[in-house]
């Protein structure tokens, strides 16, 4: 079983930056894909980005640019900076780890981007 605890959310205004945080427990960390996903009101929930455990990195393209996703193996914990943000990130964002059919998801954390 793995925890995932999100960190770092807020409201900021548009153009400003955040920095969010998903600490993860587990032995095994660095061998799990994570990502962040995020879920608009009334919308579905979206692939913002991955990273693998040897770092190969994937961005939705909305945040191309504007986001950086990284990993910290010894802290077993996964970052994601985001710069330039619009009113239209606003969400809720959750970390997820997998590894093979293990997927799992922390409880979510608001960011909010004001016009």
């Amino acid at each position: 079983q793995v925890q995932l605890v999100e960190s770092g959310g807020g409201l900021v205004q548009a153009g400003g930056s955040l920095r969010l945080s998903c600490a993860g427990s587990g032995s095994i960390f660095r061998f799990y894909v994570m990502g962040w996903y995020r879920q608009a009101p009334g919308k579905q929930r979206e692939l913002v980005a991955t990273i693998t455990g040897s770092s190969v990195i994937n961005y939705a393209d909305s945040v191309k640019g504007r986001f950086t996703i990284s990993r910290d193996n010894a802290k077993n914990t996964v970052y994601l900076q985001m710069n330039s943000l619009k009113p239209e990130d606003t969400a809720v964002y959750y970390c997820n780890a997998q590894y093979g059919v293990a997927d799992y998801w922390g409880q979510g954390i608001q960011v909010t981007v004001s016009s």
